[in-house]
């Protein structure tokens, strides 16, 4: 009897955890979603409307008229497409770049495995500064080049570090055994280590993803004075800027004709339109990598 009322009693405590767990989780997910959420909105409301407030989960009066006055933007197709090309490019070049380094010093007959790996991480901790890297870039003649989005940041030592994590869990046998069937490194890197990798790669490859789309201070750093070569993120800065300074975007970086100047958007409701153009790209590859990105992040949480 008086076990079934422990019971009953850790049951309670069990219920009323769930309900304060299940609490403070919906609490998080509101205060995390509803800013994006809000924008959103914003983006879908008629501008002259959403000057009056009162704008919350839902657009008052619904249009995509935001949407098609940014896309009248000059750079705005410019940028979306070199935002594109440096998230793929560099992305594929990075993971793949990493993963070798990550072979590399997974690798036990390596014997400068120690010395490097300590100098990967003192470069996580140290740096040159902005004005060396900027003299360093401009020596190598890379200012008004599309590679100075890829070159730079091709390897990172927090990246190579998690990627010989996981390759160091794997059994050296794998490469032995393939070494006495006549598989040379690259073999054995590219036919053998890689498919195993891919848990720890999508991972890394989602954290290249985003840094490359979200990046826009190299562009303002080395590559502002050509039109060509903007991004996305950039061209948001300067609108996002535009706007908080009091300018008029559509004044100033739009060409609207007699018709559209009768019913011009407002700054506000051109920030959260471009706002959700920057985001939403992005956002669309998580449900790709979603698999391999959960398992990568587990990947070591349980020993046997």
């Amino acid at each position: 009897m008086a076990s079934k009322r422990a019971m009953i009693k850790l049951t309670k405590k069990d219920r009323m955890f769930d309900i304060l767990n299940y609490s403070f989780l919906t609490i998080i997910m509101i205060v995390t979603l509803y800013p994006f959420l809000n924008v959103l909105v914003i983006s879908l409301n008629d501008s002259t409307d959403t000057i009056r407030g009162g704008i919350y989960i839902w657009p008052r009066e619904f249009t995509l008229n935001n949407y098609l006055e940014i896309m009248k933007y000059d750079n705005l197709v410019t940028g979306f497409v070199n935002s594109v090309l440096r998230t793929v490019i560099g992305t594929v070049l990075g993971v793949f770049a990493q993963a070798m380094i990550a072979f590399t010093l997974s690798r036990a007959d390596f014997q400068g495995r120690k010395f490097i790996s300590t100098f990967l991480v003192l470069t996580m901790y140290f740096s040159g500064g902005l004005i060396p890297g900027y003299m360093l870039i401009r020596d190598l003649g890379m200012m008004n080049s599309f590679w100075v989005y890829i070159l730079p940041g091709l390897v990172s030592a927090f990246n190579i570090i998690i990627i010989r994590s996981f390759m160091d869990g794997l059994p050296f046998s794998l490469q032995e055994s393939a070494k006495m069937d006549g598989a040379n490194d690259f073999t054995i890197f590219y036919r053998i280590i890689l498919p195993l990798c891919k848990p720890v790669l999508a991972t890394i490859a989602l954290f290249v993803a985003v840094g490359q789309w979200n990046s826009w201070f190299d562009t303002y750093l080395y590559n502002s004075l050509n039109e060509n070569l903007t991004t996305l993120q950039y061209e948001l800065m300067k609108i996002l800027d535009n706007t908080s300074m009091g300018g008029n975007v559509n004044a100033n970086q739009m060409r609207p004709n007699a018709e559209q100047q009768a019913n011009m958007v407002s700054p506000e409701s051109i920030k959260m339109a471009i706002t959700m153009v920057t985001v939403i790209p992005i956002m669309l590859v998580y449900p790709f990598v979603q698999r391999f990105f959960i398992q990568g992040m587990t990947l070591g949480a349980v020993k046997q």
